[in-house]
């Protein structure tokens, strides 16, 4: 009798996993790429983080509002202000009360991220940081001191073309929320720049590359709902669009949030320090040209010098995976 045995299955005899069951590039993955290695991935998945994120962003608003009402009966003047920011379709910017509440309302944002990242996201939750993930803490501040160094050499090359034109260069200190305005800058944008990176740069980069693998399509499709959320001219839309695809791209270039994070920090930060002492009007929805110029190299500057200091520093741009 003669026994008749199944050749041995080659790999193109194996069934197909399904996309959607099992992470790609199992050796590495690139930042955008990061959704991918949860255990049991699904494609929607990353849905319902942003769910959770939505949810949770309400109810810490919700909250928030609750405490600031109670503690309007005790400060004088607080309930008016928030009932202003909340009502007023024009915000002043230049008072501190404003200001304060604008920018807790998006930092807010911050750990309904995290918290719904925790819930249902990539293990360990730092991954929507960086590919190591967590931030890296000397990164961050490395890319901190160069951004400041681009926007202190900017504005002095500025401060220089103004003189040259006979115009004042004295600030105006008759506010008397000059120094208030510094200080709220200094405490609450780290938050609130952290905030909207980690939506518009972590969140929806990852979201999109769980799906599509070209880095361009992450970079790119977010940054039309990051432009809607600024109210400016064209100029400065166009402005805020390319700030969005270099923050992107950096991301993307050097494996993490911190680039992009310390851009957002020390824009916003030396944005509210000339508007505190009247160099810029905080509330101004038009700029110049040669403002949208500097702004441009600022952004365009920072983005060489910083991407040159990671390769030369050895900055992990992948994550390794054990198949």
């Amino acid at each position: 009798m003669t026994t008749i045995t199944e050749p041995p299955r080659t790999p193109a005899d194996q069934p197909l996993d399904r996309p959607h069951e099992q992470p790609l590039d199992q050796e590495a993955l690139q930042y955008h790429r990061l959704a991918r290695s949860a255990e049991r991935f699904r494609w929607w998945k990353p849905l319902t983080v942003g769910l959770v994120a939505t949810i949770a962003y309400l109810l810490m608003l919700a909250t928030f509002l609750i405490v600031v009402a109670v503690a309007g009966l005790a400060i004088p003047g607080l309930w008016e202000t928030a009932d202003h920011f909340l009502n007023d379709p024009v915000e002043d910017l230049s008072e501190p009360g404003t200001y304060a509440l604008g920018m807790i309302l998006v930092a807010l944002m911050l750990p309904a991220v995290l918290l719904a990242t925790r819930v249902l996201g990539a293990r360990p939750v730092g991954l929507v940081s960086s590919v190591a993930g967590r931030i890296r803490w000397g990164w961050l501040l490395r890319c901190v001191a160069i951004a400041g160094i681009v926007y202190v050499v900017a504005q002095l090359g500025a401060a220089a073309v103004t003189a040259l034109r006979g115009e004042s260069l004295a600030p105006r200190f008759d506010s008397s929320h000059s120094l208030a305005l510094v200080g709220l800058a200094l405490l609450l944008v780290p938050f609130q720049a952290a905030a909207e990176e980690y939506l518009f740069r972590g969140y929806l980069m990852q979201t999109l590359g769980a799906w599509f693998r070209h880095p361009a399509i992450a970079i790119a499709l977010p940054v039309p709902l990051f432009v809607i959320g600024h109210e400016y001219e064209t100029k400065g839309m166009v402005d805020i669009a390319a700030f969005a695809v270099v923050a992107g791209w950096l991301t993307w270039r050097t494996g993490g949030l911190e680039a992009a994070i310390a851009l957002h920090i020390v824009n916003n930060v030396v944005v509210s320090a000339l508007g505190a002492f009247g160099f810029v009007d905080l509330n101004a929805t038009s700029s110049s040209t040669t403002e949208f110029v500097a702004s441009l190299l600022m952004t365009v500057g920072f983005a060489v010098v910083a991407v040159k200091v990671a390769d030369r520093t050895g900055i992990e741009r992948v994550r390794s995976l054990t198949p």
